[in-house]
């Protein structure tokens, strides 16, 4: 879908969304969500995808609901209104103290302890860079496919 709505939507062919470090109002992971949520409305997302997995983590910790949120991006609201209308729609209303821990969390969670998914980690890392022993959690491999993907060397 063009971008008819004058929305204000990365493109997500030309550079990654944000980081899974990014906070808006705390949260964690939230913005990089809007930027995908954006540019999958404006058809600028790329190989990137709106209430993904890695979404999920933002909808179940605040239970909102992934398409009412995109129906308020597609209103071109900016990242202020949008937390609003999360902070009055969300049906877990959480405390400062539980927005930092989950977001220090989701900064730090590293893959499930199974070995299926250590492997598939280790391999996902390993296609990236084959030096980097640093990536230990899902925001360190988000960050460094980013950057590769969009020219960077590991």
């Amino acid at each position: 879908m063009p971008n008819d709505q004058n929305i204000s939507a990365p493109d997500l062919t030309a550079r990654p969304p944000r980081s899974a470090r990014s906070r808006l109002g705390g949260y964690a992971l939230l913005p990089r969500m809007l930027d995908k949520g954006r540019a999958e409305i404006a058809g600028t997302s790329g190989d990137f995808h709106y209430n993904c997995p890695l979404d999920q983590h933002v909808i179940n910790f605040l239970g909102i609901d992934a398409i009412a949120l995109r129906e308020q991006l597609a209103a071109a609201k900016g990242d202020g209104e949008i937390l609003e209308w999360i902070n009055g729609n969300a049906k877990h209303k959480r405390t400062p103290w539980e927005i930092e821990q989950w977001s220090d969390y989701q900064q730090r969670r590293p893959p499930d302890s199974d070995a299926e998914t250590l492997a598939m980690f280790a391999e996902m890392v390993g296609k990236l860079s084959t030096t980097r022993e640093d990536i230990k959690a899902w925001s360190d491999l988000l960050d460094l496919d980013d950057y590769v993907s969009f020219g960077g060397k590991a």
